[in-house]
């Protein structure tokens, strides 16, 4: 069976020195093939991956052909035309509101249509009302251009050459005969319209971002310099964070004791039960209690110390060992805006998609009489079609009140009856391809991360793109295999989705049916946050050897189970530098801005003021975090790159003895903490 992973080897012939051949093809045994279609893996998943995101594709183009997502984004009129297009384009920069006009109740104005009623007309206008006004009697017998206001009727009526009478314009509803002022909409803390305070804020942005640019530029660079020097500082900090807790322990301890002196003559069977929490702060049996907590919490941790110094002295090893194999190859810094990148175009695809498909269907307009106790019109039911453009009320003669109005979107055909199932669809491809997209990143880093680590001779035989090459051999051998992990991934989400949906739609059941529900929902959770653990070392096992993910995942699995106690301590060590990093970045960027933007550094001329600023905490928040994002986004990379060089450092236990044949890819930190050594090289140095 073929393998294109990057651990693809052959004898060099000076000293018996195994060194990487980079982009061949080989088998597990290091003999180089040629036969580049043998190392694709996981072929089957590759290619229904394949056509899942080709039928993707193909209902995207449905959708754009019959999805119109103006129904959404701009309110319509009676007839069905669109506010600030077309007819109804009053104002030229959509801002247009939607004018109900009712007879019988308060007319409102809102810029989104909620609901259509049959009865009372719709128009678009330029701005709400302002003003009162009620058609007076006497107006009954005025020219209908000088009592109505145009810009709030109906649009089929021009009142310059109309020959209605007011009386027939009010009765066919053609225009409004009274209406009150109203508001789009008013911020009732502030009283501020929620436009206003937009604008202020968009103000803000202005004439703050250079400088919001900067702080994130600061964020950056203090990010990358605090990766950079772990390769110095990370001893140091390891032994001062661990000592810090076990001294804060000590302080514990004693205070604990000091408080169980000062109230040893205070019994809890003095207290009783009591609401008053504090009052049990004052009896002997609390801080008795607290003291042995924390002493035997100060006792683990201090025995842990003691026992696993040197399980912590080589994840302090690789923790250095990965701040130089950053050093090497500072492109893989940028590589987490690929991922960004890749992401946001299926966020966008996904939303237009579930935006087209949603307005899919032609609008469907019926003859409706406004009025039906004029004339004729109780014999309109509202059951035929019409067409706004070419409707005209003379073919009703009978019934004054007749219109087209607008009913609904049309509903039939095979598009529109399955647009619940291709929304499922959109859905479920739009997870799969998230997870792929992420398992494509966790490939790739792996992959140059792997170059670096079975390098023999560092940097010499490092190569000169590996953040590229692994792109390239993830995307041109494993889709398949990184494509089945996010496969399995997306099922658990999909049955977390669904579990939330029931737990939504069913909240009124028994205790007994919430708490299994519940425990339901927690099984799944850790089941995804599971596969998500083990999928990652499969991308990282791949990327080394170039199997299948279900022999990546088990060989991973069992490797990490065989050193377990390594696993807990690299991964709590790591947890806790790259907490302090990002507390580090986003604390000190956070408040070097709020100085800044508070006016309490203030910079020399006019070159910016604080005071200028509406809100100067809406610049604080986006620098926060943005310095947060840009953290997460280098410490992700450099997660990745401690698990796959410890992978890789295990593998290299395993499966090598420091011989001639196979001899220690590791750093010569890590073989002097393991009491290792290249016999090689030591047979080379005597010679």
């Amino acid at each position: 069976l073929m393998k294109c992973g990057f651990l693809c080897t052959k004898t060099k012939a000076e000293f018996g020195v195994v060194v990487i051949s980079r982009f061949l093809c080989c088998d597990f045994t290091g003999y180089l093939r040629s036969n580049w279609a043998e190392c694709c893996t996981d072929i089957i998943c590759c290619v229904l991956f394949l056509l899942v995101v080709l039928g993707y594709i193909a209902v995207g183009i449905l959708a754009w052909l019959f999805g119109d997502p103006r129904h959404v984004l701009y309110p319509r009129n009676s007839t069905g035309w669109y506010c600030g297009i077309g007819p109804n384009d009053l104002t030229k920069n959509l801002n247009n509101f939607l004018f109900f006009s009712f007879p019988e109740i308060d007319p409102t104005c809102s810029t989104l249509i909620t609901i259509h009623l049959f009865h009372n007309p719709q128009v678009c206008v330029e701005q709400c009302p302002s003003d009162f006004y009620a058609l007076e009697p006497s107006a009954y017998f005025r020219n209908p251009a000088d009592v109505f206001n145009a810009s709030l009727c109906v649009p089929s009526i021009d009142l310059r050459t109309t020959t209605l009478s007011i009386q027939q314009i009010v009765d066919q509803e053609l225009c409004p005969f009274f209406y009150i002022p109203t508001t789009p909409g008013e911020d009732v803390v502030n009283g501020f319209s929620t436009r206003d305070i937009g604008m202020r804020i968009f103000e803000d942005f202005a004439s703050s971002w250079p400088w919001i640019l900067v702080g994130l530029l600061i964020a950056m660079l203090v990010s990358m310099l605090f990766l950079l020097l772990l390769r110095f500082i990370a001893p140091i900090m390891v032994w001062v964070l661990i000592i810090g807790v076990l001294v804060a322990g000590a302080y514990g301890i004693w205070h604990c004791y000091w408080e169980y002196e000062n109230f040893k003559d205070t019994s809890i069977s003095d207290v009783g039960l009591t609401t008053n929490f504090k009052t049990y702060l004052q009896v002997q049996e609390t801080w008795l209690t607290f003291l042995i907590i924390i002493s035997v919490v100060e006792v683990i941790i201090l025995l842990t110390v003691i026992f696993l110094r040197t399980r912590i002295l080589i994840a302090i090893a690789l923790i250095q060992e990965s701040s130089k194999a950053i050093s090497h190859m500072m492109s893989a810094l940028l590589y987490p805006l690929v991922t960004f990148v890749l992401l946001l175009v299926c966020v966008a695809y996904w939303g237009a998609m579930a935006l087209y498909l949603a307005t899919s269907g032609d609008p469907i307009y019926k003859v409706v009489a406004l009025n039906t106790t004029m004339g004729d019109c109780g014999n309109i039911n509202g059951t035929a079609n019409c067409e706004p453009e070419s409707f005209s009320p003379s073919d009703y003669p009978g019934c004054p009140s007749v219109s087209c109005i607008f009913i609904k979107y049309n509903e039939e055909g095979l598009l529109q009856e399955n647009l619940m199932n291709l929304q499922i669809y959109n859905a479920v491809a739009f997870l799969w391809c998230v997870n792929f997209v992420i398992a494509l990143g966790q490939c790739t880093l792996a992959g140059a991360f792997a170059s670096y680590y079975w390098a023999f001779n560092k940097p010499n035989d490092i190569p000169t793109f590996p953040v590229c090459g692994g792109f390239m051999r993830s995307l041109r051998y494993h889709v398949g295999s990184l494509a089945f992990g996010a496969l399995i991934l997306t099922l658990v989400q999909v049955i977390r989705i669904i579990l939330e949906y029931i737990d939504h739609k069913a909240r009124a059941q028994n205790r007994v049916a919430r708490f299994i529900m519940t425990c339901f929902k927690c099984c799944f959770w850790c089941l995804e946050k599971f596969i998500k653990f083990l999928n990652r070392n499969a991308y990282i096992m791949i990327a080394i050897y170039g199997k299948n993910f279900c022999v990546s995942a088990k060989n991973a699995f069992m490797l990490l189970m065989r050193n377990v106690i390594r696993v807990v301590v690299l991964d709590k060590v790591t947890d806790l530098l790259l907490f302090f990093g990002k507390l580090l970045v986003v604390g000190g960027v956070g408040v070097l801005s709020f100085y800044f933007f508070s006016g309490r550094i203030a910079l020399p001329g006019n070159t910016f003021r604080s005071s200028s600023l509406n809100y100067y905490w809406m610049p604080i928040i986006t620098v926060a975090f943005g310095s947060y994002l840009i953290a997460h986004g280098f410490f992700s990379v450099y997660n990745m790159c401690v698990d796959t060089l410890f992978l890789c450092f295990l593998e290299d236990l395993e499966r090598n003895d420091g011989s001639m044949e196979k001899p220690y890819f590791m750093s010569k930190s890590l073989m002097k903490i393991l009491n290792k050594s290249n016999k090689t090289l030591k047979k080379h140095r005597e010679n």
